[in-house]
């Protein structure tokens, strides 16, 4: 077996998911990355290469069980899957008369059960090798569902009730899982465009460097976690910025 580490990042998006492969990849982990078109992930892997890393990308719908299977295999062949990250969100804004049959289960099968599918396939490798991480990256709807979110707060309680359940069966098998609650904000162009649409230009101006959540503080916090002593793991983690109120 190779003594090459992998940290495969499902939803690799722009943003927290490029931010914990770029953390990952640093300590000097193999990355690969999945995400819907995934010619979109270039950049990624061009950064991380110029770094002097590796990363393999591969476009990848999470919500089918040969493409997660394939994906974790060919990880899995280049060397010991070591930390795996789930990071498909689905967030999205409906009236509950608005909801129709196929966004309330297109939602669930994007936020939840390709979660399930992840940390199953996941486990795969993980359980026979006798360690890894495995992360689900949970949101303010894992807790409490909000006007308008019916369908993203059922998927968000069920991904946080697959993590829990796994931890239990997985943690006595050395295998650390974790949810991590993104209770915030990101920091990125899109959720400035937001603000400044809905609360204006002054609002936006007004803000500080710790109202809205930093993407690479929040890689750094999945590495923290994956090196945590196993005599003290965390198994459920809520992040915010400074400047938020909760």
């Amino acid at each position: 077996m190779s003594d090459t580490k992998i940290c495969a990042v499902v939803g690799a998006g722009d943003f927290i998911g490029r931010a914990i492969a770029l953390r990952f990849a640093r300590e000097g982990y193999t990355i690969f990355a999945g995400r819907r078109n995934g010619d979109k992930l270039q950049p990624l892997r061009d950064e991380i290469e110029a770094m002097g890393g590796q990363c393999h990308i591969r476009s990848l719908d999470a919500r089918k069980e040969d493409e997660i299977s394939a994906f974790m295999e060919d990880a899995a062949i280049i060397g010991t899957l070591s930390a795996v990250i789930f990071n498909i969100g689905a967030n999205v804004n409906f009236p509950v008369l608005d909801t129709t049959e196929r966004v309330f289960r297109k939602v669930w099968e994007m936020a939840c059960y390709s979660g399930f599918l992840t940390g199953r396939e996941a486990a795969r490798h993980m359980v026979p090798a006798g360690s890894g991480s495995i992360f689900f990256t949970g949101a303010t709807a894992s807790l409490r569902g909000g006007a308008g979110y019916a369908a993203f707060a059922s998927a968000k309680f069920g991904l946080r009730g697959v993590a829990q359940s796994m931890a239990r069966e997985l943690g006595p098998k050395n295998i650390h899982v974790a949810h991590l609650i993104i209770d915030a904000a990101v920091d990125t162009e899109w959720v400035r465009g937001m603000i400044k649409e809905r609360a204006g230009e002054d609002a936006l101006n007004a803000m500080g460097t710790d109202d809205l959540l930093d993407p690479a503080a929040v890689g750094e916090t999945y590495w923290q976690l994956h090196t945590q002593r196993r005599s003290a793991w965390t198994h459920e983690l809520d992040i915010r910025p400074y400047g938020e109120k909760f």
